[in-house]
């Protein structure tokens, strides 16, 4: 049985989860790279042939106020799916230094 504070340790975790629907079959796409932009997360899988993109709007994450955060989660989560990861900058960094 879980104590209160467990239970609000859950569901605090549930909400800041993102859901990973409808990606790639990871033995056709085995590589996820990610990139975050500023207006989306950018996921583009590559197999040996093609490659497949998908983009995370971000108006759509709830823990928008630490995006690294939810980068790193999804790269984890990405790699728990069976994906080999690459996490790359977004080209906008480095701009104007």
């Amino acid at each position: 049985m879980l104590t209160r504070d467990e239970v609000g340790e859950k569901k605090a975790d549930a909400r800041s989860m993102l859901r990973l629907m409808g990606l790639p079959h990871v033995a056709r796409f085995p590589r996820a790279t990610v990139t975050r932009h500023p207006d989306c997360f950018q996921l583009l899988f590559h197999g040996d042939e093609d490659s497949r993109r998908v983009e995370v709007d971000l108006r759509y994450i709830d823990d928008a106020d630490d995006l690294e955060l939810v980068e790193l989660r999804l790269l984890a989560s990405l790699q728990e799916l069976g994906y080999e990861v690459e996490r790359r900058s977004s080209p906008d960094e480095g701009a104007g230094s």
